[in-house]
C-alpha cells in the first residue's frame, strides 16, 4: 500500500518550531499533540544555506528510538515536495508521553549515530529509558485513534499537516498493544479522561477510553474480553469494560451475569450502575411489547438513578437519568434531572502551538486524484454564507453542553416546541412570577424560608461547576429576556384583562346585590394565595446554562422553520430554492442536530449537487449504515477514504468500522466485487480495497478464511 504524500511546512527561522514545541510541554493536559517531525534540508545548488521543515503525524511505532529513527530514514528516499533540489542534513522526531509528562526526542543525522532522550516540562533533557519507551509507545496507539477523523474532516481541518497511520495493522502489532496497556492500565487515570468526566478513574480515563474504541473499530471482541478479565481479577471495577466488550460482541446474557456479580461487591460503583442503565435503555426500545418496555425502563430508572447518588458531581450518571425519563415520556422529570447536571467547560485536545510558517506545500499523491474531490478547495473559497446560519452557536457545542442540548432537542423532535414551553414554565420560575415576588416581598412574612428566600434573591444564577461557554453571551448579572416571554405567540389573558376604575374613588360604588360577602371573598383570596405561594415554591430556578440552551435552541428553531417555510413556498411556485454548497451544508447539519434526518439528507444531497462535501458525505452515510443501503454505502465510503487519503490520512476508525461491518452483514467477497464494479479509477478503489484487506487480516467475521 502506498504511503501518503508529505506535507512540508517551511519554518522562518531555523529550528524555531522545535524550541515552540519544547515551550509548550508546560500546558499540556490531555495525550499530548500530535508527534513531531523536523527536517534540516540544504539547497544542492547552495550549499552555504539551510531550511528547516516540519510536518506531524500520528499512528507512527513509537516503541524505540531505532523504529521512530527508521521513520525519519524513509522521508530522506522519498521524493516530495522540493526533495528532488535538497539534501536532508538530519531529522529529528518528537513524541509525547503522557504518563511522565516528557516529550521523548530522536536526532537522526545524515550520515551519523543516532541519538535518543527525553525532554522534561523545564526543557531540560534526561534519559530515555526503557519505562518511558512503554509509555510512549501505548500513548502514540491512543493518540492515533483519539487524533484520527471520522470522515467528516472535521478533525483533518483542526491541524495542518498531519500524517495519520494505524497503528495496529495486524495480530502481532495489537499483542504488543494490549501487552503495553495491561502492563500501564492501573496508571490509565493519569491520561486523564473525556470532557465530559469531572474525575478520572481506573475505568473513566483515556486508556480505557482508547481499549473500547479500538475493540469496537476492529470487531476484535474475543482479545478484549481477554484483556479485561484478566484485569478484572485484579480490580473488581474493571467489570464494567468486560461488560461493555461483551455487550459489544452480542453476549447479553454473559454482560449482565458480569456486572450482577460485580455490583454485588460493590453496589455503590457508579460506572457499573450507568452501564446496566444504558443497557436497559437500549433494550427498552428494542422490546416487543410495551409491558416490557415500561418493565425495562422502570429497571434502567432504578439504575441511573442510584448512579447519580454515586456519584452526584459526575455529568453522566444525570444525562443517563435524564434520557431514562425522556424514554418514559417524563418530561417534567426530565427536564427537572437535566437541570441538575453538574457542567463543565469544553477541554479541547491538545494541539501544536506553532509559529506563524514561511512557507506551506501540500503535495498529493496521483493515486488519491478524483475530479470531483481535487475541485473541493477552489469551490468552497469562493461560496457566499448568510451570517445567520454563520451566528448557529449550537454547532460550536462541545462536551457535556453537546450531550445536554442533544437531549433538549430530543425532547423537542418528540413533543414539539409549544408543549416543551409548557413544561418548562411548569417545572421553573419564569420571570413574570419571578418579578411579581420580587415586587411584594413581604407577601408572605410567615412563610419566609431558605427557597423562599431563594426566589426572591437575585436572578444571577450560575451554572453548575465552572462559568461555561453556553452563558458567556448572555446580558450582565444573568437577567436575560425570558425565551418563553419571547417566544409567546398567543398574549395572556390575564395581561390584557380590564381594568375598571372610577376616578380613582371606589367608595361611591354601589355593592352589587350578587357580591360575595367580604369576609368570605378574603377568605378566597388567600387561599389562592397560599396555593399560588405552594406551586411557586415548588418550583425551581432554572440554570443560566440551560436558560442559554433554550435560547440557542430556538435561534436553531427559526432558522430551520425560515428555511422549510421558503422552501414550500418556492415548490409551491415551482420555482428553484438557490443556496450556495456551504449553506446547505450548514443547514444539513442544523437539521441533523434537531433530528429531522430526512430534512438533513435533503440538504447535504443538495450540498453534494454542487461540490464534494466530506461533511454532508459523511451525514448521508449515516442513514445509508442504518437502512443497510449496502451500495450506497459502499460508493460514499470509497470516496471518503479517497478524500481521507488526499489529505495524508490512510487511517479512519470510523470508516474502517464502516467496511467491516458490510463485510459482516453481506460478506467479503460481495463487498469486494460492489467496491470493484464501482465506475471509478481503479487507484481510487484500491484505496478502500486496503480497508477491506485490514478485515482478512483480522479474520473478522464474513471475510475468507
Amino acid at each position: 500500500m502506498v504511503a501518503p504524500a508529505v506535507p512540508e511546512i517551511t519554518e522562518e527561522i531555523l529550528h524555531e518550531t522545535i524550541d515552540a514545541r519544547t515551550e509548550s510541554l508546560v500546558s499540556l493536559r490531555e495525550l499530548g499533540p500530535p508527534d513531531f517531525v523536523h527536517l534540516l534540508k540544504q539547497p544542492i545548488r547552495n550549499p552555504g544555506k539551510q531550511v528547516g521543515v516540519y510536518h506531524h503525524v500520528t499512528g507512527v511505532d513509537a516503541s524505540s528510538s531505532a523504529s521512530l529513527a527508521a521513520y525519519i530514514n524513509t522521508l530522506t528516499y522519498k521524493e516530495f515536495g522540493q526533495s528532488a533540489t535538497f539534501k536532508t542534513l538530519e531529522g529529528t522526531y518528537c513524541c509525547y508521553n503522557a504518563f511522565s509528562r516528557v516529550d521523548m526526542r530522536v536526532h537522526a543525522p545524515f550520515p551519523g549515530s543516532v541519538e535518543s532522550y527525553c525532554v522534561d516540562e523545564r526543557g531540560e533533557k534526561r534519559k530515555a529509558t526503557d519505562e518511558l519507551w512503554l509509555e510512549t509507545y501505548l500513548c502514540s496507539v491512543l493518540r492515533a485513534y483519539s487524533y484520527a477523523d471520522d470522515g467528516s474532516g472535521e478533525t483533518i481541518r483542526k491541524i495542518m499537516g498531519v500524517r495519520r497511520f494505524n497503528p495496529v495493522t495486524n495480530t502481532e502489532t495489537e499483542h504488543r498493544f494490549l501487552s503495553a496497556a495491561e502492563q500501564l492500565f492501573f496508571k490509565g487515570w493519569q491520561l486523564g479522561s473525556d470532557s465530559v468526566v469531572q474525575v478520572p478513574n481506573v475505568v473513566s480515563n483515556h486508556l480505557a477510553t482508547g481499549l473500547l474504541k479500538y475493540f469496537h473499530t476492529t470487531g476484535r471482541y474475543a482479545s478484549g474480553i481477554n484483556l479485561f478479565e484478566k484485569l478484572r481479577s485484579q480490580n473488581v471495577e474493571v467489570a464494567s469494560l468486560l461488560a461493555k466488550v461483551l455487550f459489544m460482541g452480542n453476549e447479553e446474557v454473559d454482560g449482565a451475569r458480569v456486572l450482577y456479580q460485580a455490583i454485588k461487591e460493590q453496589p455503590m460503583d457508579y460506572v457499573m450502575l450507568d452501564t446496566q442503565a444504558q443497557f436497559l435503555l437500549k433494550k427498552a426500545q428494542t422490546a416487543p411489547t410495551p409491558e416490557q418496555k415500561e418493565e425495562r425502563l422502570r429497571m434502567a430508572l432504578g439504575c441511573a438513578d442510584r448512579s447519580t447518588i454515586a456519584a452526584p458531581s459526575e455529568f453522566g450518571t444525570w444525562a443517563r437519568l435524564a434520557q431514562v425519563y425522556v424514554a418514559m415520556e417524563d418530561w417534567e422529570n426530565a427536564l427537572t434531572i437535566l437541570n441538575s447536571c453538574p457542567m463543565f467547560t469544553y477541554q479541547d485536545k491538545d494541539s501544536p502551538l506553532m509559529p506563524e510558517p514561511k512557507d506551506v506545500v501540500l503535495p498529493t499523491l496521483p493515486e488519491t486524484r478524483l475530479d470531483e474531490i481535487d475541485s473541493e478547495p477552489e469551490a468552497r473559497y469562493s461560496e457566499q454564507v448568510d451570517p445567520s446560519l454563520l451566528n448557529l452557536r449550537a454547532a460550536a457545542y462541545r462536551g457535556t453542553f453537546k450531550q445536554a442540548y442533544n437531549i433538549l432537542t430530543e425532547m423537542t423532535a418528540k413533543i414539539g416546541w409549544d408543549q416543551l414551553l409548557k413544561i418548562r414554565s411548569n417545572v421553573f420560575v419564569m420571570e413574570d412570577e419571578y418579578r411579581t415576588e420580587k415586587q411584594d416581598p413581604q407577601a408572605y412574612p410567615a412563610k419566609r424560608n431558605a427557597s423562599t428566600d431563594a426566589l426572591r434573591g437575585t436572578p444571577d444564577h450560575t451554572a453548575n461547576g465552572e462559568a461555561s461557554e453556553a452563558s458567556s453571551e448572555d446580558g450582565e448579572d444573568g437577567d436575560t429576556e425570558d425565551v418563553g416571554q419571547k417566544l409567546q405567540t398567543e398574549p395572556d389573558v390575564d395581561s390584557v384583562a380590564p381594568t375598571f376604575v372610577s376616578n380613582g374613588n371606589t367608595e361611591d360604588l354601589e355593592r352589587p346585590s350578587s357580591a360575595v360577602d367580604p369576609d368570605v371573598a378574603k377568605k378566597a383570596e388567600n387561599e389562592t394565595d397560599e396555593e399560588h405561594f405552594s406551586r411557586l415554591n415548588n418550583k425551581r430556578l432554572c440554570e443560566r446554562w440551560l436558560d442559554s440552551l433554550f435560547m440557542v435552541l430556538y435561534e436553531d428553531l427559526r432558522v430551520y422553520t425560515i428555511w422549510r417555510t421558503q422552501m414550500a413556498q418556492y415548490r409551491a411556485q415551482s420555482m428553484q430554492y438557490k443556496k450556495s454548497a456551504e449553506e446547505w451544508e450548514i443547514l444539513g447539519s442544523l437539521a441533523e442536530r434537531l433530528q429531522h434526518t430526512d430534512e438533513a439528507v435533503e440538504a447535504y444531497r443538495a450540498c453534494l449537487g454542487m461540490r464534494f462535501s466530506p461533511k454532508a458525505l459523511t451525514g448521508i452515510l449515516k442513514v445509508f449504515e442504518k437502512n443497510k443501503s449496502t451500495r450506497e454505502t459502499v460508493a460514499a465510503t470509497i470516496r471518503l477514504v479517497t478524500w481521507q487519503y488526499r489529505w495524508y490520512s490512510e487511517f479512519s476508525p470510523e470508516l474502517f468500522h464502516t467496511i467491516r461491518t458490510l463485510i459482516e452483514d453481506e460478506g467479503a467477497v460481495k463487498v469486494r466485487s460492489i467496491i470493484q464494479a464501482t465506475n471509478l479509477p481503479q487507484n481510487v478503489l484500491d484505496l478502500t480495497h486496503h480497508y477491506a484487506a485490514l478485515c482478512a487480516t483480522f479474520r473478522s467475521s464474513g471475510t475468507d478464511g
